[in-house]
């Protein structure tokens, strides 16, 4: 996972991290005032985390005009989809902590 965030590639490791601090604040791990991305990336990220199969090509070109390569949108992509993915299973675990404490 590590090499998701801060390996070298065609976007800014610092920018990753960016991303997956944004994913965990949907799932109420840092406040919405902790992150302030682009606004088109603000919004592509936000819909990879609460509504991924509304991803369209408009979204992908939206970054592009804002000057992001196909390389950039591809590993951001990737780096909001983990930490999407992550956080989804830390929250179920939790549940499952909660459920075997009372079943």
């Amino acid at each position: 996972m590590d090499n998701v965030y801060n390996s070298p590639g065609h976007s800014d490791s610092q920018l990753r991290q960016a991303v997956k601090q944004k994913v965990a604040g949907h799932f109420g791990r840092f406040s919405a005032n902790d992150l302030r991305l682009l606004e088109v990336l603000e919004t592509y990220v936000d819909k990879i985390a609460l509504h991924a199969y509304k991803v369209t090509d408009t979204d992908v070109d939206a970054l592009r005009a804002d000057g992001f390569s196909e390389d950039s949108i591809f590993k951001l992509t990737i780096s909001a989809a983990l930490s999407t993915g992550i956080a989804r299973l830390r929250c179920g675990m939790a549940a499952l902590t909660v459920w075997r404490k009372y079943y």
